[in-house]
């Protein structure tokens, strides 16, 4: 009898180890070289032991040019995205790719795609049936290979000529926040009908800033302006927002001490209390500069977390010297579950809000 017992406590513990895995997991979108995932894959088995929320796909490999990272043409993609769908439970694996148009698209021509989508800040010279036409056709691309969540739209506003990552790379749709709104509603409208998701980014603003947070830190606080918030009401109030994704920038005058991404006063108190936004927070990829290059891993991973974010995205894009493994991830969430620096609750309240934007597929 008494071994029974034993038999049935440990039978019960592993099961919670396995249940506990499965929620920290639903918090993970990662990025994984392969351009097919078997169910033998790393990849696979992550997805399948974790309950994965989502993947990130690219089509540049920063370990060998020669080669793709995740798309080749068409027919591999729909074949990698189908295969990835089978290693979830579910079958609805967040697919993530980023597709705005301009210099931003992974779906590019030479792989047999459009490839030609034009940049935000052309758009406003085509009238609405025009720009709907071009996000129709953009999201229908997207799903015919098994895509179902898009990166974009950008509303960051273009106030600063100087800023290298938005304004000269024309990916705001301008600098008045009814124009930006108006635009982004159409491609939110025109990606939902193909069933895909969006997030729009990069909040608080990335607007202003003449710094890249891929490359390092990057203060905005002399620049940023209260308007940049603007956009993000606009569409909380008024469409059908699935996701937010929180940008790495630095304002002292919203939070002294963290970066937007890693800041509960950013997400919960103005994200979520002012603009009253109760969806998906994304954050931008952890392992750019301005994150990695200041915080160790497990601190990163804590106050991420601790600030309101329910998806927490690794590339393993930007330094192919650091990939950082799920299984590392996993038992880093574990470790700071254990010692409470991490608390299940805010665990349990992020999966709800993904199982709830898993609903919308």
């Amino acid at each position: 009898m008494f071994k029974l017992f034993l038999i049935t406590l440990s039978l019960s513990t592993s099961l919670f180890a396995l249940s506990q895995e499965r929620l920290l997991g639903s918090m993970l979108m990662v990025g994984f070289y392969g351009t097919t995932a078997s169910p033998e894959s790393r990849i696979c088995k992550d997805i399948a032991k974790y309950n994965l929320a989502g993947v990130i796909l690219f089509d540049y490999n920063p370990v060998d040019r020669k080669k793709p990272k995740n798309i080749s043409d068409k027919k591999q993609l729909k074949r990698l995205t189908a295969q990835l769908q089978n290693c979830s439970r579910d079958k609805k694996l967040l697919i993530a790719v980023d597709q705005e148009g301009g210099k931003v698209q992974r779906l590019k021509s030479k792989y047999g795609f459009n490839g030609h989508f034009p940049k935000a800040s052309d758009i406003h010279k085509k009238d609405d049936k025009s720009i709907r036409d071009i996000y129709n056709s953009m999201a229908k691309e997207l799903r015919g290979v098994g895509i179902n969540y898009n990166l974009a739209p950008v509303v960051d506003l273009s106030i600063n000529k100087r800023n290298r990552v938005i304004y000269k790379l024309g990916r705001s749709f301008g600098e008045k926040p009814r124009e930006v709104a108006h635009y982004s509603s159409i491609f939110i409208d025109s990606m939902n009908r193909e069933k895909i998701l969006t997030s729009l980014k990069h909040f608080p603003g990335h607007g202003s800033s003449t710094g890249d947070t891929h490359k390092g830190f990057v203060d905005i606080t002399n620049q940023w302006k209260k308007i940049e918030l603007e956009p993000y009401r606009l569409l909380i109030n008024s469409s059908n927002v699935d996701t937010i994704m929180v940008s790495h920038i630095f304002n002292k005058d919203l939070d002294s001490k963290y970066p937007a991404t890693l800041s509960s006063k950013i997400i919960n108190n103005i994200l979520r209390r002012d603009l009253h936004f109760n969806g998906v927070v994304i954050t931008d990829d952890l392992q750019m500069g301005a994150i990695s290059h200041r915080y160790k891993l497990e601190d990163t991973v804590k106050l991420a977390i601790n600030a309101g974010n329910d998806i927490l995205l690794f590339g393993n894009q930007l330094d192919p010297k650091h990939i950082v493994r799920t299984e590392e991830l996993i038992n880093i969430m574990k470790k700071l579950l254990k010692s409470d620096k991490i608390t299940i609750e805010r665990v349990q309240k992020s999966n709800r809000r993904v199982n709830n934007l898993k609903g919308r597929l």
